[in-house]
């Protein structure tokens, strides 16, 4: 039998700034997906509602297909991962990339772009799970802390500034946007000289896995970023409906209200480093779903435009504190042979949450009779979530001092 080895005792290759600058690119990726897409919906609709009796349901999947496609294939792009190595794989999905997210710019069919996007979200769900698989790769301890974290920012970041260019070239057409796609081309020949391929991540088909797996922290990181999703994409989604049903119908107010939701976003992401030395990734948690809690709690009691604000200001905090606390323990859990499979997981997990997210909403409506009460229960959902972790944490606290205690009388 082969001996298990421990992850500190694989070779390792130093690795620098080049590497994660280019993973950074590479995972912001993710959020160009849809942000410059959504700016031209509208356009969409006028140009092909016309033509096409089924507009009204496929303009939409033109932004929420990709979505479905992720979490559907991130698994398999995991395994992928994990059988053949990352690199070769980043470099073909993002190849993949550039084409299918640029194709419909040519394409006259509403039903053919909408094909395309879904395999354009294949490509994707790719280089998500293999960009986040070389980070756990390259970074170990609190330099991978740091490396997910800049990963969340960038992303925040990249997303902000492909919204307000996707917006301004749909301007004058909507096929103008989807020629951003071609962008990640350039960066195709910097990740085939700088990334390298970690020796420990390739596993051959024939070879029993070896690897140990914390199944536990791999479920919880499951579960919350399943849940945590759900919560968040409750106010991109549910808040401008409540903004209209106060009067407020500026499309400028309203995107108003969609930018400081995306700055809380960053500062949560800014915050979470610190948060986490201080009071470790139970009571970040707790944290998180406190402001998850108390922002849908607000945003259900608010009669004002301000007071909307403010419970999208503090539901944003919470919600960048989401990712980066659910990712850094999936992280830690997985061998490095296993680590595709487990963030493809975690990468379908996290789109499945976006997706059911208006599901949910409208499955709590139907029972309710009100969109306010629906929310007011994931709310009160959220904040006893919170009260769970900070009794996992107390408890794990005490463990912690016990061992400590038992240890220094030994």
């Amino acid at each position: 039998m082969n001996p298990i080895r421990s992850e500190c005792a694989l070779p390792r290759r130093a690795t620098g700034r080049r590497e994660g600058l280019v993973l950074m690119l590479g995972s912001s990726l993710t959020i160009m997906g849809a942000v410059m897409v959504a700016p031209v919906l509208p356009k969409l609709g006028a140009e092909f509602g016309p033509l096409d009796a089924h507009a009204d349901l496929l303009v939409p999947l033109v932004v929420t297909g990709p979505a479905l496609a992720i979490a559907l294939c991130a698994p398999l792009a995991g395994w992928l991962a994990d059988r053949v190595g990352r690199k070769a794989l980043l470099i073909i999905a993002t190849l993949l990339y550039a084409v299918l997210g640029a194709l419909p710019a040519i394409l006259d069919n509403l039903s053919t772009i909408v094909g395309v996007r879904l395999l354009f979200g294949c490509a994707e769900a790719a280089v998500m799970t293999c960009c986040a698989a070389l980070i756990a790769d390259y970074w170990h301890g609190e330099e991978r802390m740091r490396y997910i974290n800049r990963q969340v920012v960038t992303i925040g970041l990249v997303g902000a500034l492909f919204f307000v260019v996707g917006g301004a070239l749909g301007e004058h057409s909507w096929r103008q946007p989807f020629l951003l796609y071609l962008l990640p081309l350039l960066l195709v020949p910097v990740m085939m000289k700088v990334l390298w391929e970690p020796e420990a991540s390739r596993q051959p088909i024939d070879v029993p896995d070896e690897g140990r797996v914390a199944i536990l922290p791999l479920v919880l990181g499951y579960l919350l970023i399943l849940s945590g999703m759900v919560l968040t994409f409750v106010v991109p989604i549910q808040a401008p409906v409540l903004l209209v049903g106060l009067g407020v119908t500026s499309s400028t107010m309203i995107g108003l209200s969609a930018g400081l939701s995306l700055l809380a976003t960053l500062g949560g992401s800014l915050a979470w480093p610190l948060l986490r030395r201080r009071i470790g990734i139970p009571g970040c948690n707790a944290v998180l779903l406190t402001l998850l809690g108390l922002g849908l709690w607000l945003l259900m009691r608010g009669q004002s435009y301000n007071a909307l604000l403010l419970a999208i200001l503090i539901h944003g905090l919470g919600a960048g504190l989401l990712v980066p606390n659910a990712m850094a323990p999936v992280m830690n859990a997985l061998s490095a042979s296993t680590r595709g499979r487990g963030l493809g997981g975690f990468t379908a997990c996290l789109y499945v949450g976006q997706f059911v997210s208006p599901l949910v909403v409208a499955l709590f409506t139907v029972y309710s009779g009100d969109l306010r009460l629906s929310i007011q229960w994931l709310a009160f959902a959220s904040v006893l979530s919170a009260l769970v972790w900070v009794l996992a944490g107390l408890q794990a606290r005490r463990k912690t001092l016990t061992r400590t205690c038992g240890s220094s009388h030994s």
